[in-house]
């Protein structure tokens, strides 16, 4: 999930765009931006950087072993194809 620090700058950044006759009402406007944020943000399904990588690290592997898999398999079925009757022993 997005980090505290993160949305109290978003928060901040939205309370900045206030236009000038709603300044005195801006610590209230930024606590409100920071609340709605962070309730938008709980409801989506996210995932921190570490999980991401995490997840992404494992895809890799997994990707490695089935392109390995693959060339494996084409070589069997090369060696099958060559039989002078086709039957596997």
């Amino acid at each position: 999930m997005i980090d505290l620090a993160t949305l109290d700058d978003l928060a901040r950044k939205l309370s900045d765009l206030v236009p000038p006759g709603l300044k005195d009402a801006r610590a209230d406007l930024e606590q409100n931006f920071r609340a709605t944020l962070q309730a938008g943000l709980s409801r989506l399904d996210l995932v921190t950087r570490e999980e991401f990588e995490v997840q992404r690290a494992v895809l890799q592997r997994t990707r490695e072993k089935l392109d390995a898999l693959e060339r494996q398999l084409a070589v069997l079925e090369a060696r099958a194809a060559q039989r002078p009757d086709g039957a596997a022993h």
